[in-house]
C-alpha cells in the first residue's frame, strides 16, 4: 500500500498534515501512532502466545495419567501415585529442569 509512494509524495503529505495538525500537535499525532502500533504488536503477539498454550495444554492431556506415573517414577517424583495429573506434570518438569534433561531437548531441537 505505501510502497508506491516516492520521497515527492510523502513530503507533499507531510506537508498536508502539518498545514491541517500546525506544528504543535505533530509530536503528540506521532506519539498516539506509535502507542497505536505497540498496542496493536502487543496484542498480536498475545494471541499467539494463547494459541501456543492451548495447543501445550492439548498435548499435556493426550497423555494418560499410567504414563505420567511410570515418568514420575523414574525421575524419582516421591509419592507418584498419591498425585493427580497437574501435580504430576509440574513435579516431572521440575524434576527434569533439576536433572537438567530439558536443556539438552532444547539443544538437539536445535541441532535439527
Amino acid at each position: 500500500m505505501f510502497g508506491s509512494f516516492q520521497g515527492m509524495e510523502w513530503i507533499l503529505i507531510f506537508l498536508i498534515v502539518l498545514l491541517i495538525f500546525g506544528p504543535s500537535k505533530l509530536p503528540q499525532l506521532a506519539r498516539g501512532l506509535g502507542q497505536a502500533i505497540y498496542e496493536f504488536r502487543k496484542a498480536s503477539q498475545g494471541v499467539t502466545e494463547e494459541e501456543k498454550r492451548k495447543e501445550q495444554e492439548a498435548r499435556l492431556s493426550s497423555v494418560d495419567e499410567a504414563t505420567l506415573r511410570k515418568l514420575a517414577e523414574k525421575l524419582g517424583v516421591k509419592d507418584a501415585d498419591k498425585k493427580d495429573k497437574n501435580q504430576l506434570i509440574t513435579e516431572i518438569i521440575t524434576e527434569a529442569k533439576k536433572k537438567g534433561l530439558l536443556d539438552e531437548i532444547k539443544v538437539e531441537a536445535k541441532t535439527k
